[in-house]
Parts: C-alpha cells; sequence; structure tokens
C-alpha cells in the first residue's frame, strides 16, 4: 500500500495546505521536546530527586524511543492510513507530556520520556510524506522548505524556551505546552487529511523479525552512543553488553531484509546513490548539530558564567538567518542546483565551527555572534535543500520509507555527535592539562611570577597564602585546558563538516 498521490500535477487545494501546516506542526512539537529539558534538567533533577547521572536518562529515553519509531513509521502508516496514525500518535505523545509534567519521580519522568520519544518519532517522517504526497512538483520546494524550517528550529528554539520556562513559570509547562498544541494540531488533521482505511491484515504478514532486529539494534544503539563515555564505553559490562546486541540486532535486520517478502524498513533504498549520499551528509550535519549544541552551552555556562536564559539567548542567534531566509529559500531552491546550496551551506557550517576555535577563557556571549549566525546559514542552506533531494531521489511511492530511513540518519548522527563531544572532552582536556603544568611548574619563571604576583593577603601568613595562590594557578590550568578542549571540538566538527563536501558530488538535482 503506498501513500496517497495527492492533488495533482498543477496546484496544491487550500486541505492540502492545511494538511502540510498540520505536519510542521507536529515535527515541530516533537523536535522541541527532544531539546526542551537540556536548561530546565537541574530544576527537574531537583524536583523528582535524580543526580546528574541519572538525569541524563530524562534525554536518552527519549532519543531511544524515537529512533525505533522512526523507521517503523512507514509500516505503521500502510497499516493504519496516515490521518489515523498522526491522530493516535498526537494523542498519546500529548497523554504521555502531561504525564511528565505531572511526574514526582525519576521512573515515572523516564516512562513518560520513553512514551513521548516513541510517539513522538512518527510526527517528524510523517511531515515530510504529507509534503511528498500533497503537493504537486512545482511547489516542492515550498514544502520542503517549511519542513526544513522546522526541523532546523525546534531544537534551536527547545533550550531557550525550556530555560524561560523554568526560570519564570515552572519547569512543567516545559510538558503542559504540549497540550493546546496537540489539540490544534488535531484540529488541523481532521480537516486537511482524508480518512483511509486500516489495513488490519499486515499484522498477519508483518515482518516482525525484522521489527524485533531494528528495535535491538538501534535502541541498543542509541544508549550506546549516549552512555557509553559516562560508563567507560567497553571497560563497563553494560555498554560491551549493549554493543553486543546491537550487532545481533543488526544481523536479525540484515536477514529479514533478504527472507521477508514485505520488509518493516526498506533498507534496499540505501542502494540509491543519491538517497544514501544524502542520508550520510543529513547524519554528518545531525552529528555537528547536537555537537555544537551540547558544547556551547557548556562554554556559556562553565567559562562565562552564564545563566540558562542568557545561553538560550546566545544561541537562538542561529535562528535568525533561518527567519531572514524564509521568503527567499523555496523559489531559489527551485531555480538553482540544489547540490550548489548544500555544498555552500558545508562550508558555512564548517566556517562556523572554526571560527569558534580561537576562544579563550575571556570569551563570552558576543563573541560567538558571527559563529552562529554563520552556523544559522549553513544549517539551512544545507539542510532545506538536502531534504528535496533526499525524496526526489526515491519517488512517491516510497516517500514513508525513505522519510524514516532519513530521519533516523539524522538522530543516530546526533546521537554520535554527542558520544564524540564527550570523548574529545574527557581526554583532550586532561592531555591539554598535562601540557601547561609540565610547562608552568613552581620552578618555571612563569610559575614564580604567578605565585609572587598573589603576594601574601592581609592577616594571612606566607604558607597559607603561598597554598592558595597555588590552588588558584590550578583552578586556572583546568580553565584554560577546557577552553582548549572546547575549541578542539569544534575543529573537529568543522573537520568532519569539510570531508562530506565530496559526497555533494554524488547527489542528483531533482527534476
Amino acid at each position: 500500500m503506498t501513500a496517497p498521490t495527492g492533488p495533482g500535477p498543477e496546484t496544491a487545494g487550500l486541505t492540502d495546505w492545511i494538511a502540510v501546516v498540520a505536519g510542521a506542526v507536529g515535527a515541530l512539537m516533537a523536535t522541541l521536546d527532544i531539546s526542551i529539558t537540556n536548561t530546565a534538567l537541574p530544576q527537574i533533577q531537583g524536583a523528582i530527586g535524580a543526580s546528574g547521572t541519572e538525569g541524563t536518562w530524562i534525554g536518552t529515553g527519549y532519543l531511544v524511543a524515537e529512533v525505533i519509531m522512526i523507521p517503523l513509521t512507514a509500516w505503521f502508516t500502510r497499516l493504519l492510513g496516515l490521518r489515523t496514525l498522526l491522530l493516535v500518535t498526537t494523542t498519546a505523545f500529548v497523554l504521555f507530556s502531561i504525564f511528565c509534567g505531572l511526574s514526582g519521580s525519576l521512573l515515572a519522568m523516564i516512562i513518560g520520556r520513553i512514551g513521548q520519544g516513541f510517539f513522538g518519532g512518527a510526527l517528524i517522517p510523517t511531515a515530510q510524506v504529507i509534503v511528498r504526497t500533497r503537493l504537486p512538483a512545482r511547489q516542492m520546494p515550498v514544502g520542503m522548505s517549511i519542513f526544513g524550517i522546522i526541523v532546523l528550529i525546534g531544537p534551536i528554539l527547545g533550550p531557550v524556551l525550556g530555560g524561560y520556562l523554568a526560570e519564570e513559570v515552572s519547569w512543567r509547562w516545559c510538558f503542559f505546552l504540549n497540550l493546546p498544541v496537540g489539540i490544534a494540531l488535531a484540529v488541523l488533521l481532521l480537516v486537511g487529511l482524508p480518512r483511509q482505511r486500516a489495513n488490519l491484515g499486515l499484522l498477519a504478514k508483518a515482518d516482525w523479525w525484522g521489527i524485533l532486529g531494528m528495535t535491538l539494534a538501534f535502541s541498543c544503539l542509541t544508549v550506546v552512543f549516549e552512555e557509553g563515555q559516562r560508563d567507560g564505553w567497553f571497560e563497563s559490562p553494560t555498554i560491551l553488553g549493549l554493543t553486543l546486541a546491537s550487532l545481533l540486532g543488526f544481523a536479525i535486520l540484515l536477514l529479514s531484509q533478504r527472507t521477508s517478502a514485505d520488509p518493516v524498513i526498506k533498507l534496499s533504498l540505501l542502494g540509491n546513490r543519491a538517497f544514501s549520499s544524502a542520508a550520510l551528509i543529513a547524519m554528518a550535519v545531525g552529528a555537528a548539530s547536537y555537537g555544537a549544541t551540547f558544547i556551547l552551552p557548556q562554554f556559556l555556562s562553565t567559562i562565562a558564567g552564564y545563566n540558562p536564559r542568557q545561553a538560550g539567548a546566545v544561541m537562538a542567534l542561529s535562528a535568525v538567518p533561518v527567519f531572514l531566509l524564509v521568503p527567499i529559500l523555496p523559489r531559489v531552491i527551485g531555480r538553482f542546483d540544489a547540490r550548489v546550496m548544500v555544498a555552500l551551506g558545508l562550508v558555512c557550517y564548517a566556517a562556523s565551527c572554526f571560527v569558534d576555535i580561537g576562544l579563550s577563557p575571556d570569551s563570552a556571549g558576543s563573541d560567538f555572534t558571527v559563529s552562529q549566525l554563520l552556523r544559522g546559514v549553513g544549517q539551512i542552506l544545507a539542510s532545506m535543500p538536502l531534504n528535496q533531494v533526499s525524496m526526489a531521489a526515491i519517488g512517491r511511492e516510497n516517500a514513508a520509507d525513505g522519510a524514516g530511513i532519513y530521519s533516523m540518519a539524522r538522530n543516530l548522527g546526533g546521537s554520535m555527535g554527542l558520544a564524540l563531544s564527550g570523548v574529545v572532552i574527557d581526554q583532550r582536556s586532561a592531555v591539554h592539562s598535562d601540557a601547561i603544568r609540565e610547562t608552568l611548574t613552581a620552578n618555571s619563571l612563569a610559575g614564580q611570577a604567578r605565585l609572587a604576583a598573589d603576594g601574601v593577603s592581609q592577616g594571612i601568613d606566607a604558607a597559607t597564602a603561598k597554598l592558595r595562590a597555588i590552588a588558584q594557578l590550578s583552578s586556572l590550568i583546568e580553565r584554560q585546558a577546557l577552553v582548549m578542549t572546547y575549541s578542539d571540538c569544534f575543529w573537529l566538527m568543522g573537520v568532519m563538516i569539510l570531508a562530506m563536501t565530496p559526497v555533494v558530488l554524488l547527489l542528483r538535482r531533482p527534476k
């Protein structure tokens, strides 16, 4: 059963645009909730009695459940019909959001976040499916631009909105906010999407082995990426066991691709060179985007001393180019080679990373203005044409399956970006700290000058004053090492993005 073919070759009608807006609202709600808890996490952990390590599962639970649902969305669409699926997932997403807002324990919060992630995972790829199946080719750039903007804006606005609600209202409104949005979304879905008959017969011939393998593979892999650094990677029996379980899941999934008449996920689409190249670039952009949204708030908090609202305001700068280019890009995408735009976007994104290499302990939010603006330009120039190229490469009949694979690639890239950032911060900070300490000892001229500059504090004996000076010097060394480590992270992200630019040559320009 394929997705509906849409209104026809000429122009989209009012209900078609209502459907597109509904898909965009659903994707925005889901992408916002990925990151809206990041800045409110300290308040949430305090309210439910969770430690810092336990609190990480508030985000990890969401991502694990989401990455399971995203590739299943195409199968659920064929099983229930697009409108029924979206109404069910929207209702469940809102109910689990309310459950999170009312939670008073860590277990309840994690259960709520898993429910949010699972049902919210269907809202992102279905937005692409609606655009691909309800709009004619002439208006496709506009629809894909709307989707691309939503995917970019959600992670940017999430920390800003979460920080504001946590400080000015209550962290619980990070979840209660989904109630009015969900009601509005349900109304748009009822108006914009036609009712389709469910095909429950698919249950009898479902690719259950493929579903099992995919669930095992991607859920365990996501947990490994998210928790591996904190648990010492393969020194931890848990991480080692999850890695082996993920490999087993991939083996089952690949076997089901060969034996099942109707695989749950069409990995054969990756044989399409243009589509697989677009998915690879999306994975790299996802890794860089999630990595930047992880590193920048840390720098602003630990080095510049910013609170969540101030850090959110700096991060929101990357949204400015998105809003400015919204009226222009839909027209430009349809007239110029999308490959050139993607390459230009990757170069701008890499440049934004290289600008942040020269950080210092005195850097503040204003020093990130240029890099954040460049990052916004790079993201929108790369992501919006890439969405169109990926969907055009596989045709309308494969829109649902392709959207699931594409979204899954971006999310897995995000998890890889977070894991890589954690590894670099832990390892490089120790390397830089040791290097500084080797050159700056108590016997070195610089070390003696620093200790002498502190002098003897009033009312404190010389020995105590010297110990305080040494402690202050040690703190400065750790601070400088951390700044150098953040610079390393941005350098690695820039190199990774630049390495993706040759892959653009493998893309195919949409007709």
